[in-house]
């Protein structure tokens, strides 16, 4: 059985979707340059595992595009010693990404299929400083302390007070926010006790997370 290279695509991927998006620091792309996503999608994706598109894998969830894969690993800026919070697991791939950054991750996920598949794909990379907990985190109790990073996977209608309270002093969290078509990423850095930076980083449009709050609009 012939095994395919991804190395090409995936040289590609970095090329012409991540770096073009402002994707510039070195880091974030030579990890996404090394890291095997073709690994973490479903099989019947994996030819379309560097493509510019939202690989569906199930439940009504998809990954990121690669290009916000992208943004978001480089706004938070990961150092070697950070704890990191991910809520929304998916794939496994921005675990992955995370876990090779920082010094240990937290992931929760609502759907269990998706923890145990992501378990055993990063198992299989010996990625051993990432810990998986199936949990719904927008109804039940987060993580308790305080984190450096928090990685929010999927779209809220507005921002969120109870992740915000979950940063360091000088903890950062990306979170994406809105209602489709228009969303706005969002990178908010702790800076006192009482105080939170909130800066507006691009407009994209993703998957709200499992159980989001739905905004009814005004009729008339």
């Amino acid at each position: 059985m012939i095994v395919p290279s991804y190395e090409k695509a995936r040289f590609n991927m970095v090329e012409q979707q991540v770096r073009p998006w402002e994707v510039l620091d070195a880091q974030v792309l030579n990890l996404i340059g090394s890291m095997p996503r073709d690994h973490f999608v479903p099989d019947n994706y994996k030819g379309l595992a560097y493509a510019d598109i939202e690989i569906p894998l199930g439940d009504g969830q998809k990954m990121m595009f690669p290009r916000v894969e992208g943004r978001l690993l480089q706004a938070l800026d990961i150092q070697p010693g950070d704890n990191i919070l991910e809520v929304g697991t998916g794939s496994g791939y921005l675990t992955a990404c995370l876990a090779k950054m920082g010094n240990r991750v937290i992931s929760q996920e609502i759907n269990p299929t998706f923890t145990e598949q992501a378990r055993q794909r990063l198992a299989e990379l010996q990625i051993e400083n990432a810990e998986l907990r199936t949990t719904d985190s927008l109804s039940d109790d987060i993580e308790s302390g305080r984190f450096d990073a928090i990685a929010i996977t999927g779209s809220l209608p507005e921002m969120p007070e109870t992740f915000k309270q979950r940063l360091n002093i000088g903890g950062r969290l990306f979170v994406v926010t809105g209602q489709s078509p228009v969303m706005t990423a969002f990178l908010v850095t702790r800076t006192g006790e009482n105080e939170w930076q909130s800066e507006p980083l691009f407009e994209t449009d993703i998957t709200p997370l499992t159980n989001a709050p739905v905004i009814r609009k005004f009729e008339f």
